[in-house]
């Protein structure tokens, strides 16, 4: 029997909030024995603006010809910022990083395109390992998708082994998914003998843009802006009609594949009433290709604080959506969590990554290990 370890977890979204996700667990890669303390810190300013111009930078580049200049230096600065905060956590919290085993450190994807016509895919998350490894002092694992794609995945979604595992806690039976609500949505569904798991389509990626392109703040804080608009069914129909929403899973989005664009024409509030319903509509469709389809969803990621998103959840899937935290989860803790598990699962060369999952054709583990140098 392997021994449980603590580990940390480290997850900047795509919705690039300015805040570094940080969540201790125990576990040994398998059970979830013990939730540790969790946190969400503040990236430095300089950190948080050069983020949005790495991202921008990345969309030009497009996987062609050599990389942004701003990679490198983004790359060390987000890495000694979420070093600096792993730290500082620590500390706080009385610990040290000779009782942690090793850090999962997801590092800030800037570009995501999945394979399509059989073509491999690529993937690039911004994050510099050893230099974390040698800053706190304790096993790094960072670069968890590289594998998965290499071996012809979508490299996402990677958060269905940690699901499967909280499902297990809390003896969930198929009627209960895990709805992940980051800058694009993901379903992950287990019956008990396979996980089957994909990005279902937006979620509060383009409601995040639509807000700030209006001037009215970085997101659609507790949903006031979209509850106070109508939706518009003639957009919403065109909007169904996406060829990702039909496709066959695996599959997997990047941050941009859908944005704000598709409700241009509307007014402020009426675009974010029809872009709400329009996660909710693609997250039906989704559940709609499941063998089985689930009629209570537990609702993690920041979408879960959106009460109009929720609304429409129920409305259109017909699922009763939970928050993360009725079914005894943290929310906002849960993608941070994970990168501790596939970190501990890395370590122990269990796989991170599933038939049904990314589309590897069998299962695989993933991720770098890097050690602390003894020069460091």
């Amino acid at each position: 029997m392997t021994k449980p370890v603590w580990a940390v977890g480290l997850m900047t979204g795509t919705v690039l909030d300015g805040m570094i996700d940080i969540a201790i667990i125990k576990s040994d890669g398998e059970a979830i024995q013990e939730f540790g303390p969790w946190g969400l810190v503040p990236y430095p300013e300089n950190v948080k603006s050069m983020l949005p111009k790495a991202v921008q930078a990345a969309l030009s580049w497009d996987f062609q010809g050599a990389e942004p200049n701003i990679f490198k230096d983004a790359e060390a600065a987000l890495t000694q910022a979420q070093a600096d905060a792993v730290n500082q956590f620590l500390t706080a919290n009385g610990l040290t990083p000779t009782q942690i085993a090793v850090v999962g450190f997801h590092g800030q994807t800037v570009l995501h395109r999945a394979p399509v016509n059989g073509q491999r895919g690529y993937t690039r998350q911004l994050g510099d390992g050893q230099l974390m490894a040698n800053l706190i002092g304790t096993n790094v694992v960072c670069d968890f998708r590289s594998a998965d794609m290499s071996a012809g995945g979508q490299g996402a979604p990677l958060s269905a082994i940690y699901h499967q595992a909280l499902l297990k806690k809390i003896k969930a039976a198929t009627d209960t998914a895990v709805l992940n609500l980051g800058g694009v949505a993901n379903i992950s569904w287990w019956d008990g003998a396979n996980i089957i798991a994909f990005d279902t389509g937006p979620a509060n990626g383009p409601i995040n843009d639509w807000v700030l392109r209006h001037n009215k703040g970085q997101m659609d804080t507790d949903g006031t802006i979209s509850a106070a608009g109508k939706v518009n069914e003639k957009y919403l129909s065109q909007l169904f009609s996406h060829p990702y929403l039909s496709a066959a899973y695996p599959k997997s989005l990047d941050r941009y594949d859908f944005t704000a664009t598709m409700v241009d024409g509307l007014g402020l509030e009426d675009g974010a009433a029809t872009l709400a319903a329009f996660i909710a509509g693609s997250v039906d469709k989704a559940l709609d290709l499941l063998p089985q389809k689930p009629t209570q969803l537990i609702v993690s990621g920041g979408g879960r604080k959106n009460p109009t998103i929720m609304r429409e959840l129920a409305l259109r899937t017909g699922a009763k959506p939970v928050s993360a935290e009725s079914a005894g989860f943290r929310g906002d803790a849960l993608e941070a969590e994970t990168f501790a598990y596939l970190a501990i699962r890395s370590m122990r060369k269990l796989p991170i990554s599933f038939p049904l999952t990314t589309g590897v054709k069998t299962p695989i583990s993933g991720g770098v290990l890097h050690t602390k140098s003894k020069a460091g």
